[in-house]
């Protein structure tokens, strides 16, 4: 399929979804009706569902697959390795440990984005960890390592936190943030989560010539010119606001970042420029469809999002497994 067809079908298919999210709900509206409340709405309980609940959590969706889907393809193009997702470098560890942190204080509900806050200042926390652990170089294995360390502390404190609180209904609510999801968001969290995504965006958008130069290899890719340590770093830079920001609003979400660029490869021709802007869209849409399938599935008892993808996403990572064990 040629690129800019791909690119259109996948905008078409986000479009489809997105408007499809708005109509889905609990209320049985006929679609005509929520429209017209969306767009001309009186103000009354209509206007309200639509605007203040169903519209948020449209965007909210659309913004956090893309975030994750162009995470996922950055991170897969510079480690070169198929099975690799943003979680990686532990920067989705770092934000959960903040939200943690702020709901077993009790500063989530003192202050209505002290749990987004939070998340996202445990995000930049853990970035400024990973570059001062990997060093100076621009290799992608010092960048493993510090992610793997980073991941198990803030998994392990996280853990310890959960341990020994002492408000089960507090641990309660840590574990099911932790789930994911994007049930009683609002336009708060939007504008706060999108400034700092797209910062993430333009960072990563910015990574894909030098992804092009790095699948010859790192000393093929400096030889023609490309400079390994700024790549690192738009990449460390870019995963991080994006991912970190995805993390603060919706918990956590994963296999997106894996699911999405290995589905996508092939239509692209395995080049990683022009995976990137096909994976953010592919994951708009499939975290647009898993966050309607939720709502679907059982409407009465709020299944997660995190739960939903974590059941389709682990089968089409065996099934990564089973193809690469001939693989040298």
């Amino acid at each position: 399929m040629k690129f800019p067809l791909l690119l259109a079908a996948l905008a078409g298919l986000v479009l489809a979804l997105f408007l499809l999210s708005l109509l889905t709900g609990v209320a049985q509206v006929a679609p005509g009706e929520s429209l017209r409340a969306l767009l001309f709405g009186d103000g009354g309980p209509l206007t309200l569902v639509m605007r203040e609940i169903r519209l948020p959590r449209a965007l909210l969706a659309v913004m956090v697959g893309a975030s994750l889907g162009l995470s996922g393809a950055a991170m897969q193009g510079f480690l070169r390795n198929p099975l690799a997702e943003p979680g990686v470098i532990g920067i989705s560890a770092a934000a959960a440990l903040g939200a943690v942190l702020a709901l077993q204080t009790g500063l989530a509900a003192a202050f209505t984005l002290a749990l987004p806050g939070a998340a996202l200042a445990g995000a930049v926390l853990g970035v400024s960890l990973i570059l001062l652990l990997a060093g100076r170089g621009g290799g992608a294995l010092p960048l493993i390592l510090a992610g793997v360390a980073l991941s198990a502390l803030a998994s392990a404190l996280t853990s310890l936190v959960l341990n020994l609180s002492p408000n089960p209904f507090a641990a309660n609510e840590i574990v099911f943030w932790m789930m994911g999801s994007l049930a009683d968001r609002s336009f708060e969290h939007v504008w706060m989560a999108l400034p700092v995504m797209a910062l993430g965006w333009l960072a990563l958008s910015r990574c894909g010539p030098g992804l092009e130069a790095l699948t010859l290899g790192e000393d093929a890719a400096a030889s023609m010119g490309t400079n390994l340590r700024r790549l690192r770093l738009l990449l460390v830079g870019g995963v991080a606001a994006a991912v970190g920001a995805s993390t603060a609003v919706a918990g956590s979400v994963g296999f997106v970042g894996l699911v999405v660029p290995h589905v996508l490869r092939p239509l692209v021709g395995g080049r990683p420029a022009r995976l990137l802007p096909a994976a953010a869209l592919g994951g708009a849409a499939l975290v647009l469809a898993a966050d309607i399938a939720v709502r679907l599935v059982l409407p009465g008892r709020d299944l997660k999002l995190g739960v939903l993808m974590a059941l389709v996403g682990a089968p089409v990572f065996l099934h990564l497994i089973w193809r690469m064990r001939g693989q040298p």
